[in-house]
């Protein structure tokens, strides 16, 4: 998971070329296991954005170098927000789909960005609600 928050800094950083943090990770869907002297491979893209965060789609592929089997072990899609020199939110440039891939991520960015803004509303309340001691009592 630390890995794929790196490419997706690196795809995002490459995008707005501005320093990026890390806004949310959605859910890291984990498809297949990768085993012992497997090989996993990283790419991401940026596929939607909003003023000075990013969507940024994820796909880790594992691969049996012996037999040359390969497969999506896991994706997912992290939110980057753009900084300046005072780390303060800036502006970042459009996307503008190219491949059939691209465009299909794409149109559904406005969506899932929503459903992150009710996500984190959520977390807010959990937070407010369980507070920062331990064990909560």
């Amino acid at each position: 998971m630390a890995q794929m928050d790196d490419v997706a800094a690196i795809a995002a950083t490459r995008h707005a070329r501005k320093h990026v943090v890390t806004a949310s990770t959605d859910s890291v869907d984990f498809l297949h296991p990768v085993k012992k002297g497997d090989t996993i491979c990283l790419e991401a893209f940026v596929t939607w954005t909003h003023n000075t965060s990013m969507e940024v789609f994820v796909k880790a592929v594992t691969e049996n170098l012996i037999l040359g089997d390969r497969k999506v072990c896991a994706t997912a899609f992290l939110t980057m927000v753009a900084i300046d020199e005072n780390n303060n939110p800036t502006q970042v440039p459009s996307v503008y789909p190219e491949s059939k891939e691209e465009s299909f991520l794409h149109k559904d960015g406005l969506k899932r960005a929503e459903l992150r803004k009710e996500r984190r509303r959520n977390s807010k309340e959990m937070a407010q609600t369980f507070g920062t001691s331990f064990p909560w009592n």
